[in-house]
């Protein structure tokens, strides 16, 4: 059974094979780097959980230890300290013995394929080489042969001519002849290279690829003698250690069993004795003589009642802003307030996501730095361990910071998604306005929904409070039948659809008229012509306001 006989024409198939073989080593090396992480960890969490539990000192709890039972306890913590070191073992002999020399073996295994592979490409070149020598031979002599008939040919010609001259006869027998000879010389050639090709290509597969074969054949066994090797040295490192965790536990057995409750009885009475006798019988005492009997005075105190103060009302706190105010011009306010509703879920569903793959990338730092932190501390010479306190430190407060970030925004999040299925008529506008506006009508309904620190309201907002609302003069200028004026123009920056209801689609370029401005809600309400009229985004279009109107300007 060779490689080199029975798979000669399949160097590409080996080529595919050998590499697969080296990947599955380099696997099983990942794998193994794994389980030492796991054995590093868990070994940290026993000694943690040894440490968390071990009396404190000049404490109260030494004095517990001096019954059996806290005794054997504290033994037990003793021995689940020697029982992690056990595990780091295996850590450290896994590392040294698997993954540390299977490391080796593979660069050194990839330079041999590189080589064996590198001399087979070189051989089939070779013989590719020979292959296109004896075609442009076999060409060349088919053609001197083709030239050598076609110069006959003409000499035949001009010999059975009458009137062509000795002289032209001549000149065509010579031109024959050394056709002739160029065409023995070319088949000559072409039989010498025929017979070198066919040499090298018995060579070829017969000893140069087999043997080439046979040496891939040999590394790639090796491959999987050694993986067997190691998987073996893998059962072995677990199977030392099993005597020494076997002694833990039986000195933890032997600690349990040396509890002993009738001396943790005797110590306890060493410990609370008082020494003294139990009293005697308590002598009758006779009631029968009158006596005086003062009654103390008693006064009942005032009681206080802990009724709250109602909560004042009628007032907006000067440091709270709305979330439909818009805070500067160039971005947006934070909770995406200016936003169509669906649009303002996408965002704050986008801005939740990208906030948790940040914790996640903070967290995978910490953990990293807390890995190397443990490297230091077990290898000194690697690093000073306090090196990494600051950052991470650092890298603490960056993730609560984000994870209140987090919890911000999905309070914001779950406000929308609560009030999507159900809207006020102002709603269409897909913003706060109909709030603001409302406000003091509301002032008393407010104080029973909380608000974060930048004013949006939580999920506590309740649709029953939304439908409370009483109509004011803004619903009737909304609704009001009558058109409202113009006061000036736009030009669509870019095109909007929408979808929502209250809004209304425009193209990019499209010019409109402006009838009602930008009231800090990031909304412009605009016409088309007397029946299409809507509100658009006012970061949409670009505004020219008449010089006319009052308070008019022109804005992007």
């Amino acid at each position: 059974m060779s490689w080199g006989t029975e798979l000669w024409d399949q160097f590409d198939n080996l080529e595919k094979h050998t590499q697969w073989g080296i990947d599955v080593l380099e696997k099983y090396i990942k794998f193994v780097k794994e389980r030492t992480e796991i054995e590093l960890s868990y070994a940290k969490q026993l000694r943690n959980l040894s440490k968390k539990y071990q009396p404190k000192k000049n404490s109260k709890e030494e004095e517990e230890y001096r019954y059996t039972s806290t005794r054997a306890f504290l033994a037990t913590l003793n021995e689940m300290n020697d029982y992690a070191g056990q595990h780091e073992v295996i850590s450290e002999n896994m590392t040294s013995l698997i993954t540390g020399e299977l490391t080796r073996y593979v660069q050194e295994l990839k330079q041999e394929r590189k080589s064996h592979f590198h001399d087979g490409r070189k051989a089939q070149q070779h013989i590719e080489t020979c292959w296109k020598q004896l075609e442009a031979s076999k060409r060349r002599f088919e053609r001197d042969c083709k030239e050598a008939d076609r110069a006959q040919q003409y000499f035949e010609k001009m010999d059975a001519d009458i009137n062509v001259t000795k002289a032209d006869v001549e000149k065509a027998r010579q031109q024959a002849q050394l056709r002739h000879q160029m065409a023995e010389d070319s088949k000559a050639e072409y039989s010498s290279t025929l017979q070198k090709f066919n040499s090298e290509q018995h060579d070829h597969y017969y000893t140069h690829i087999p043997n080439i074969f046979q040496k891939i054949q040999e590394m790639e066994e090796r491959r999987i003698v050694r993986i067997g090797e190691s998987m073996k040295t893998f059962a072995e490192v677990d199977r030392q250690v099993i005597p020494i965790i076997g002694k833990c536990l039986d000195e933890i057995t032997k600690a349990a069993e040396s509890i002993d409750h009738k001396n943790d009885s005797q110590l306890v009475i060493e410990a609370f004795k008082s020494g003294f006798e139990p009293p005697g019988d308590i002598d009758f005492e006779d009631f029968t003589q009158p006596m005086k009997r003062t009654v103390s005075e008693s006064s009942l105190s005032n009681s206080r009642g802990d009724g709250k103060s109602e909560p004042k009302f009628g007032g907006k706190s000067k440091g709270k802003l709305w979330p439909f105010i818009k805070k500067n011009k160039g971005a947006g306010p934070e909770d995406f307030s200016n936003l169509p509703p669906e649009q303002r879920r996408k965002k704050l569903q986008q801005k939740v996501d990208e906030l948790n793959k940040d914790i996640q990338k903070e967290m995978d730092q910490r953990d990293a730095l807390t890995k190397m932190k443990d490297v230091y501390i077990k290898n000194p010479q690697m690093g000073d361990p306090a090196s990494v306190d600051h950052r991470l430190a650092e890298l603490g407060q960056n993730i609560e910071k984000l994870r209140i970030e987090v919890q911000k925004f999905e309070g914001w999040l779950a406000e929308v998604e609560g009030r999507l299925p159900m809207r006020t008529e102002q709603a269409r506008r897909q913003s706060g306005l109909y709030e603001a506006q409302n406000s003091s009508a509301v002032n008393s309904c407010a104080q029973d929904r909380e608000s974060s620190p930048d004013g949006s309201y939580t999920e506590e907002q309740s649709q029953e409070t939304e439908m409370k609302v009483p109509a004011t003069d803004f619903d009737d200028e909304f609704d009001d039948e009558e058109p409202l004026p113009t006061i000036g123009t736009c030009k669509a920056l870019y095109t909007f659809e929408g979808q929502n209801e209250g809004t209304i689609s425009v193209a990019e370029g499209e010019m409109l008229y402006v009838i009602e401005e930008d009231k800090g809600d990031g909304w412009t309400r605009i016409r088309r012509n007397e029946d299409e009229e809507g509100y658009v985004p006012t970061s949409y279009v670009e505004v020219y306001l008449d010089k006319n109107a009052k308070g008019a300007m022109t804005y992007i």
